[in-house]
């Protein structure tokens, strides 16, 4: 269910970044957006329940439920969009806390296998959605461009949907694919610093 999943995110990404070019209305947007929100949940939910696994669908779910609060704020026209913002800071930081999960493979399991296996691909992806929601955090408060915000959204409709959803399609398996060992102290540090660059930046608002 994840690869149709991936792909049909790309129809609330790629909408929402025309709008900020001036290329599509809020309301069919967030009609749309809405209808991709709510997919993402329900996938989320039967691939737990069907898979046992609940590692990817978390991912997901939070990225489904951010969906959601965007669709509603531009179905409902809502002119202050902090709160959506502050839906999608969260998004960010759950994003970056898969990035660290997917580059050492989580904690070591009972029965001695890892939570998850590493993957490169998906550490590139999680840094892509974690970026991107911190940019719609800050185009909410007014401190980032929508323009820049919408390219990048395109770049990433390639880069972290069409080419992991269709290469898993087509060849079943993550575009590069990779294992690494990663020191304890460097991740522990990379931990810190991104605590104290999202308090900052927090704080600054």
């Amino acid at each position: 269910m994840v690869i149709p999943m991936v792909v049909v995110i790309s129809c609330m990404w790629l909408p929402v970044a025309l709008l900020f070019l001036g290329k599509g209305e809020a309301k069919g947007t967030g009609f749309i957006t809405g209808v991709v929100g709510a997919l993402v949940l329900i996938c989320s939910i039967v691939h737990t329940a069907v898979f046992k696994d609940a590692v990817l669908p978390t991912l997901l779910f939070m990225h489904g439920t951010f969906y959601c609060s965007v669709a509603w704020s531009l179905y409902t026209g809502q002119e202050d969009l902090r709160s959506m913002g502050n839906v999608s800071l969260a998004t960010a930081i759950v994003s970056t806390i898969f990035m660290i999960i997917f580059i050492t493979g989580g904690p070591v399991l009972a029965d001695g296998t890892q939570l998850i296996a590493p993957s490169s691909f998906m550490v590139l992806a999680c840094a892509g959605y974690a970026a991107l929601t911190f940019m719609v955090w800050l185009n909410a408060f007014g401190k980032f461009s929508a323009k820049v915000l919408a390219y990048a959204l395109i770049l990433w409709v390639v880069v972290g949907l069409w080419i992991p959803g269709f290469w898993l399609l087509t060849a079943g398996k993550l575009p590069f694919l990779g294992h690494r060992e990663v020191d304890c102290s460097f991740l522990f540090s990379k931990i810190v610093s991104c605590h104290k660059t999202y308090t900052l930046l927090i704080s600054s608002i």
